[in-house]
């Protein structure tokens, strides 16, 4: 019997709540499957903060590199809002994990069953068949990262603030073969984003991509889109993609608009895969919802569960090779979304049946 190891991180909010559901619906399936699970938790974000004094404390970063991958729920809310904003809790601990860790490729699925169509806000007519796309954003460049980054007073008494988008080529070369194997598992698809007709960084984006897609991956249906027709296209026909690459901040905000037109943050996932393996010689990876920390209806016992479900599904599939369990996962979650009275309202984001319950109807649909 294999052993995953893996540290759990569950923040704030709703974090905890959700966590506790998703911990339960993979201890079953190590049960079924044969595996065991050996996971510690730790504070990070808010709670961070609260009990150590810092958003990422030391001792969770030092529990993070004994561990072969990282299961994380969401961090930040309004009490930790008049802080500074370099030790707001998002600010604070999601970006030095992301750096510390060199994790430069994330892996978010924009995925809307067929069932739930009515959840998203474009016509159903442009939908019927839901959607089923991925967004691959680089993580670790760009303007987040970018230095110098300072806001100063100038002679005149003028404020100014800087940030600086940089990108090297070997860090584009890097995200493109993430791109390149997410493309080939699917439909051998990829359009790379871009703002190619202003920013300097672009156009070495694009430059690299043509000549890297020309040399290793010639099977690959390359195309290329400005960011601004991209957002559009998103929202006309989001099915005309099936695997976008692009920078950081186009990423972070394409991601999340990918995740309106599919209904609901409460369903997404995704992967942030780092440079370094883990100990069994997989990527080490970060793994997490795409929503947030919903502090209106933290305690309620209403948060969807299916985002932190379906991030840990992908934490077996990358860090440790299960595929067929993280596969079981996915089916269980779409045959408890999809069926009976639960299908209107866990779209979007408060199940009827509650959080525990509908972990319950995932447990029993494995």
């Amino acid at each position: 019997m294999s052993t995953l190891k893996f540290a759990v991180l569950a923040g704030d909010y709703i974090g905890p709540e959700v966590m506790t559901e998703a911990l339960r619906v993979l201890e079953h399936v190590a049960k079924q499957d044969g595996f065991s699970l050996e996971y510690q938790k730790a504070d990070v974000g808010g709670a961070g903060i609260d009990n150590h004094g810092k958003a990422l404390p030391d001792s969770t970063l030092a529990l993070c590199e004994k561990s072969d991958a990282i299961l994380f729920g969401s961090v930040g809310g309004p009490k930790w809002e008049k802080l500074p904003p370099a030790e707001q809790p998002e600010r604070a601990a999601l970006l030095p994990l992301r750096k510390h860790f060199t994790l430069f490729a994330n892996i978010r699925p924009g995925l809307l069953y067929p069932e739930l169509t009515d959840a998203s806000p474009l016509k159903t007519e442009r939908i019927p068949n839901g959607i089923d796309i991925v967004c691959i954003r680089e993580l670790t460049g760009g303007l987040y990262f970018g230095k110098p980054k300072q806001t100063t007073t100038l002679p005149d008494g003028d404020v100014q603030a800087i940030d600086t988008m940089v990108y090297r080529k070997s860090e584009i070369e890097r995200i493109l073969a993430t791109a390149v194997t997410t493309a080939r598992a699917r439909k051998n698809k990829l359009c790379s984003v871009d703002k190619a007709n202003v920013l300097e960084t672009s156009v070495l984006w694009r430059k690299t991509v043509v000549d890297y897609i020309a040399k290793n991956a010639p099977d690959i249906e390359l195309s290329h889109m400005y960011v601004d027709n991209a957002a559009m296209q998103l929202a006309r026909d989001p099915n005309q993609f099936d695997v976008f690459v692009t920078e950081n901040m186009f990423g972070d905000i394409l991601s999340d608009e990918m995740a309106v037109i599919c209904g609901s943050l409460g369903m997404l996932s995704s992967a942030s895969l780092g440079a370094g393996k883990n100990s069994l010689g997989l990527p080490f990876g970060l793994y997490e919802p795409a929503g947030g920390t919903a502090p209106d209806i933290a305690g309620k016992g209403v948060a969807n569960p299916c985002a932190q479900v379906l991030s840990g599904a992908l934490m077996l599939r990358y860090s440790f090779g299960l595929e067929k369990s993280a596969a079981r996962i996915e089916a269980a979650v779409r045959k408890a979304v999809t069926s009976g009275t639960r299908t209107g309202d866990i779209a979007f984001g408060r199940p009827s049946v509650g959080t525990k319950a509908m972990a319950d109807a995932i447990i029993a649909a494995l």
